[in-house]
């Protein structure tokens, strides 16, 4: 049955794969992000693309983002999928990242995310029920050096969305949390610096990492499982296990790791 779906970082990365994911599935679709032109080449890339609504903004305007909603709302009537993939990541020492970074971070991950969310929760609740995802990391688990303020926006994405999915189960709106490890998108070469510049640099392990579209195909999966959370990647993932039962040691090792 074809669902309508709304994705967020939708002009590339995980993102861009999710919009061809759901597309092929006979979904209808919004696609947001930044970029414009990046956008309308994602629906171009999509046959038939009249099913493809495009509507660009900055997640980081957080004042805009309940009218973007309502935009949504007027055109399809309704939204049985949100999944919040767009964000913005960090390569820089929490000494030498100034705050206007740090807010910028921590408005398009977290504020950018619980906004929108809560602004098309009502209308899933009084539809009857929908899903809301959250493109989380294995950050999203655990802190590692040069991600600092990327660390806080992730872990407070959990607190948030695990704590509104006990409010929220006996209204039938399911939450899921996806946590992605090394995945080869640009998002080091997007990553902020202390200054609030993009780094401009692939790192390393993603360039060698799992494809954005076999990260896509494992998200779905997870969505249509209705997970309450996810791991997907390779052998970083056990990362999350190796946090819990061995921390100290984690620490040590973690602070030169470069996870998504």
């Amino acid at each position: 049955m074809s669902k309508i779906v709304w994705i967020t970082g939708a002009s590339s990365g995980i993102g861009e794969a999710l919009v061809y994911e759901y597309f092929k599935a006979g979904n209808k679709l919004i696609i947001s992000g930044r970029n414009r032109d990046e956008l309308f080449r994602v629906k171009g890339n999509c046959q038939n693309s009249f099913n493809v609504h495009v509507l660009p903004f900055d997640l980081s305007e957080t004042a805009t983002l309940e009218n973007k909603a309502a935009d949504v709302i007027r055109i399809f009537g309704k939204i049985d999928l949100l999944i919040n993939s767009g964000g913005i990541s960090q390569r820089s020492l929490a000494l030498e990242t100034n705050l206007q970074t740090e807010q910028q971070i921590m408005d398009t991950n977290f504020w950018g995310t619980v906004v929108l969310s809560k602004a098309v929760l009502p209308l899933m609740i009084a539809n009857g029920g929908g899903q809301i995802v959250v493109i989380s990391s294995l950050v999203g688990k655990f802190g590692t050096k040069f991600r600092s303020t990327y660390a806080a926006s992730k872990h407070a994405l959990h607190g948030y969305f695990d704590s509104l999915r006990s409010e929220v189960y006996d209204k039938n709106i399911d939450i899921t949390i996806i946590c992605p490890g090394f995945i080869k998108t640009n998002v080091t070469y997007n990553a902020l610096t202390g200054d609030g510049n993009p780094l401009n640099k692939m790192g390393d392990a993603h360039e060698n990492a799992m494809t954005p579209a076999e990260c896509a195909k494992q998200i779905v999966v997870a969505v249509s499982n209705k997970k309450e959370e996810a791991y997907v990647g390779g052998k970083e993932t056990r990362a999350v296990l190796l946090k819990r039962f061995f921390p100290k040691i984690f620490s040590k090792k973690v602070r030169t790791a470069k996870v998504n």
